[in-house]
């Protein structure tokens, strides 16, 4: 699966910002897709994932400004993202699992930096 990560940018605190993630497959053989961000010196960190029947979860410090949804049939994912803060600058990776052995592809990063 190739994943084609888009939609990062720089905003002041408070604006908003929507990820796109593009999948070379069909979302129905997609278990899940997740997006994480690494900001420097610290460590990747899952912000939200979205199952292929529609279940998500996210990060405890996202709730309520993220929203990750998929268009439709497409295979494509977004992150919705409101109200951001300075410490939400960080590199946005999304990833893909998918088959029984639920096996992990990474896209390229989309920096997302936030002004205060």
């Amino acid at each position: 699966v190739q994943l084609q990560a888009s939609g990062g940018g720089l905003v002041q605190a408070g604006g908003s910002l929507r990820l796109s993630c593009a999948a070379s497959r069909s979302r129905f053989s997609i278990n899940a897709t997740g997006w994480y961000r690494q900001a420097p010196g610290k460590q990747r960190e899952l912000v939200a994932r979205i199952l292929n029947d529609g279940a998500t979860n996210y990060a405890e410090d996202v709730k309520g400004r993220f929203t990750i949804f998929r268009d439709g049939a497409k295979a494509t994912v977004y992150l919705q993202m409101n109200s951001l803060k300075p410490e939400d600058t960080a590199v946005y990776y999304c990833n893909a699992a998918t088959g029984s052995s639920w096996t992990i592809y990474w896209g390229q990063g989309t920096q997302v930096t936030v002004s205060s």
